[in-house]
């Protein structure tokens, strides 16, 4: 595998982690269309846990079948597939070393109560797998936050010393947050910084909105002019927070959007400095010819293109 230049400097910002786990960011990094610029696109696919599988996949009944996602993601040329045990299992004989894989260790699911997950894959598991990295939800905010801090903080330790990336979902929700606190800017910047903390490679956060939520916070932001006037203002906030930039840094698609909407916020994502999208239901939700349509426009938007 040849490691570009703009690669090889992202790699450096991870100073203390052993050439296994610098091998396999470098995996996700130089694979797929977007392969050494420095730009990701991934497909995640771990909705039938969050949400069930017919709000998940009846949209476009082929999705059942976890070898649909492989497929789609290879074919559609992106740097990684993220899911659950399950479906990454279903898959991986058919399409080892087709794409590297992310399995997400913890999970959520509609019928419950508190705002939590339950950790439902292990680091043998990632191994045995042959994937490059771990990913794992903290829910900044809810009653239980410092649990799942703990959880990542283990199994973080255990992923690094194996030579795997970590991933860390960084998603404020519960205890005394709203709807629009979840997403304000000073509350996903607050998120994202604390996924750094706990030593993630790769940051997932969703895109922030132009709301301030905390009242100390909202002091600071407005007695230091920080700008957050435009989405991409906002993008470069969140990177900014996640050591200036010495972090990964990638932004969740979200509920579903018209083309345009997915288009404008890629462009304000890439103008911002972030590093990428991790987009699954308004990708796998699609017909596939229009899913894969969607993704070689996203694509494009990062290589600049579009």
């Amino acid at each position: 595998m040849k490691i570009t230049q703009k690669v090889k400097r992202i790699l450096a910002n991870y100073e203390s982690d052993n050439p296994g786990t610098k091998v396999n960011l470098a995996r996700i990094l130089m694979h797929g269309r977007l392969g050494g610029t420095g730009k990701l696109v991934i497909l995640p696919v771990d909705q039938g846990f969050e949400h069930g599988p017919a709000r998940s996949f009846a949209p476009n009944p082929p999705a059942y079948d976890p070898h649909y996602h492989f497929q789609l993601a290879v074919d559609a040329g992106l740097s990684a597939y993220a899911a659950p045990l399950g479906m990454i299992e279903a898959g991986a004989g058919s399409f080892a070393g087709a794409i590297p894989t992310i399995l997400k260790v913890n999970s959520a699911n509609s019928l419950a109560r508190m705002k939590d997950q339950a950790v439902t894959g292990s680091v043998k598991d990632a191994l045995r797998l042959g994937c490059a990295a771990i990913g794992f939800t903290i829910y900044p905010g809810s009653d239980d936050q410092f649990g799942m801090m703990e959880e990542i903080r283990a199994l973080a330790e255990e992923a690094k010393a194996h030579g795997l990336a970590v991933v860390v979902w960084s998603y404020p929700r519960g205890g005394d947050l709203t709807k629009e606190g979840e997403t304000a800017i000073d509350v996903c910047a607050y998120a994202a910084h604390m996924a750094a903390l706990l030593g993630a490679h790769i940051i997932k956060v969703k895109p922030p909105t132009q709301a301030l939520y905390l009242d100390a916070a909202k002091k600071v932001y407005e007695a230091q002019k920080i700008d957050i006037s435009t989405p991409a203002k906002r993008f470069a906030h969140v990177v900014q927070s996640c050591f200036n930039g010495r972090r990964i840094v990638v932004f969740s698609g979200g509920e579903a959007k018209d083309d345009k909407g997915i288009f404008d916020e890629v462009r304000a994502i890439r103008d911002g400095g972030g590093t990428g999208s991790i987009i699954g239901r308004n990708t796998f939700q699609r017909p596939r010819d229009k899913a894969l349509a969607l993704l070689d426009s996203i694509i494009q938007i990062y290589q600049g293109k579009a």
